[in-house]
């Protein structure tokens, strides 16, 4: 045992009181050194400090599972190396997902944008299709976003009526753009 743990093993403080301490004590220097190392790897100055704080917080709450004390130091470069790569990894990860979604994206023809908007209009039509007293319930709850709740006390009616319109709206409404689109006339 290291002369640093003797001194602390032998006063009376607890043993969460020690180890605060010794984590204290062999820190000094350390939230440098993290950010060093992060910024060795990223080159970037906002992110090595996120790196850094994140790997000083691990090290916060994990310095009981250390076993040997004194290789504190390396324990902390190891950390913080690796942080910094994970975050290097993660950015790499999250610029291929968005560069993939861009490409899916670009590749939507002038077709489907016609499609689309044709679809738009066929809900629209058949929303102003509903009688009224499911439209409303339909476009409080399914437009606007309002729960079931919210809708009964914006349209004066019990809870229960409102999920009943809606039930019956969103069944006419899917039987009317099924039949549009299959261009039967809905009846």
């Amino acid at each position: 045992m290291d002369a640093l743990a003797a001194s602390l093993a032998g006063s009376t403080v607890s043993r969460d009181e020690s180890f605060e301490r010794e984590f204290e004590l062999r820190l000094a220097d350390c939230p440098k050194l993290a950010y060093r190392v992060a910024l060795g790897v990223l080159h970037n100055t906002a992110e090595a400090e996120d790196v850094a704080q994140e790997a000083m917080l691990r090290a916060y709450r994990n310095f009981h599972r250390l076993r040997e004390r004194d290789r504190f130091r390396a324990w902390l470069v190891r950390m913080s190396f690796r942080l910094a790569l994970d975050r290097i990894r993660s950015k790499v990860r999250r610029e291929r997902h968005e560069r993939a979604a861009m490409e899916l994206r670009s590749e939507a023809s002038v077709e489907n944008l016609a499609s689309s908007r044709e679809f738009q209009r066929q809900v629209a039509r058949a929303l102003d299709e509903l009688p009224e007293k499911l439209r409303i319930v339909m476009v409080l709850a399914a437009i606007e976003g309002y729960n079931t709740r919210e809708v009964a006390k914006l349209a004066g009616l019990p809870e229960g009526t409102v999920k009943s319109r809606l039930f019956l709206g969103r069944k006419r409404l899917a039987e009317s753009l099924r039949c549009l689109v299959k261009n039967i006339p809905a009846g």
